[in-house]
């Protein structure tokens, strides 16, 4: 079996598996109580709350624990629009996001906010002049990922953060999802930002959303102390720990992980050079983890089923996104619905090896043969 579906999940390293099973045998307590157990739990919350907080160069109080990235998205969606309604109803995003984001903001545009989506340009970025262009004084959030779950592009947010500052009204939320423990990433000037550490060899099931300090959100869900009033429900302390297990070694190793990959996508765009039926639609510059690509004349679901057969693990755009359609990304960045069709992602992570690449090039070889004859 060879994974190259890393962007959906990535397989927990030892070492988190290790801290959170040791912090489950250590403090039975709830962080909550206030007895001596939950003290120490309590107690223990604190430290990961604020190693988590130093490695992200944040304040401890901007850290909500939630279930992961999707929550992470729609209680900063949610809770930034409808904080913001006195001042507008009008919201900026782009074809590039999740569905996480994109079902938030469709929620959103039932309850009568207006969601306007902002033009891709071909290297993946935001069209930054359509942005200064759609900007107004009603208007109240900007919603970008930081590197695309498709395509791999990564956005300018320095850029847009600059650009923002002449609207003051408007919020930046990021994905920071495909970001985090990749490339650098840095919360200055953000307003919200969501991350998940089962991207990064941490655990399925947690998540965080970053929030900076003085902003308020509405709560998904009510009732119930917790680490704080924007997420109610028990702290889960052994979750915790495991995502400041596995963002510390993601941090600690990002450079050598980079290199790594960026040698297996180099090899790997090399081997695939040779066909002239297929066209690679990452964009130059993006994030060496995702490679999207398209074989003209086969759709790319049926490219996926064959090298699952063959033992081959890819994916047709995201894990959570609607089968049977095209690509979004894909269609953004080009305008063309069949090459959108006939789309699909590899994506690798450090525990990628050589023999994965080259085995799944032998692979490909024989497919692209048969299918695209």
């Amino acid at each position: 079996m060879i994974m190259l579906d890393y962007a959906s999940n990535t397989p927990a390293d030892e070492r988190v598996l290790e801290a959170f099973l040791l912090c489950e045998r250590r403090f039975p307590g709830n962080p909550s109580s206030s007895h001596p157990l939950g003290l120490a739990a309590g107690q223990r919350l604190a430290e990961a709350e604020a190693h988590i907080a130093a490695m992200l160069e944040v304040k401890q109080e901007e850290l909500i624990f939630v279930s992961g990235a999707s929550e992470a998205n729609n209680l900063a969606l949610k809770g930034l629009a409808r904080a913001g309604r006195h001042a507008g109803q009008h919201i900026l995003s782009t074809p590039l996001e999740h569905d996480s984001v994109g079902g938030a903001l469709s929620a959103l545009q039932g309850q009568g906010y207006e969601v306007e989506s902002l033009d891709i340009l071909p290297n993946g970025e935001i069209d930054l002049d359509q942005l200064k262009d759609s900007l107004r004084g009603d208007t109240i959030l900007l919603a970008t990922s930081w590197v695309d779950s498709e395509l791999g592009a990564i956005q300018p947010i320095a850029r847009i953060i600059e650009i923002l500052k002449g609207f003051p009204n408007c919020r930046l939320h990021v994905d920071a999802t495909q970001a985090v423990g990749k490339v650098p990433v840095c919360f200055d000037g953000i307003d919200t930002m969501s991350l998940a550490p089962h991207k990064f060899h941490g655990l399925n099931g947690s998540g965080l959303l970053v929030k900076r300090e003085g902003i308020h959100l509405e709560p998904l869900i009510h009732g119930g102390r917790s680490q704080t009033v924007y997420r109610s429900g028990t702290p889960a302390l052994a979750l915790a720990v495991a995502l400041e297990t596995a963002l510390f070694l993601a941090l600690e190793e990002r450079k050598k992980r980079f290199e790594h990959v960026s040698a297996l996508r180099q090899a790997l765009e090399e081997g695939l050079g040779r066909y002239k039926k297929l066209k690679i639609n990452s964009p130059k510059g993006g994030s060496p983890y995702i490679l999207n690509l398209s074989v003209e004349g086969v759709r790319g679901d049926a490219f996926q089923q064959r090298l699952s057969d063959e033992g081959v693990c890819v994916s047709v755009k995201s894990a959570c996104s609607t089968k049977g359609t095209p690509s979004r990304p894909v269609y953004a960045i080009g305008r063309d619905r069949k090459n959108a069709l006939n789309s699909w992602r590899i994506s690798l992570c450090a525990l990628n090896t050589a023999q994965d690449i080259q085995g799944f090039l032998a692979i490909f070889h024989g497919l692209y043969e048969e299918l695209s004859a």
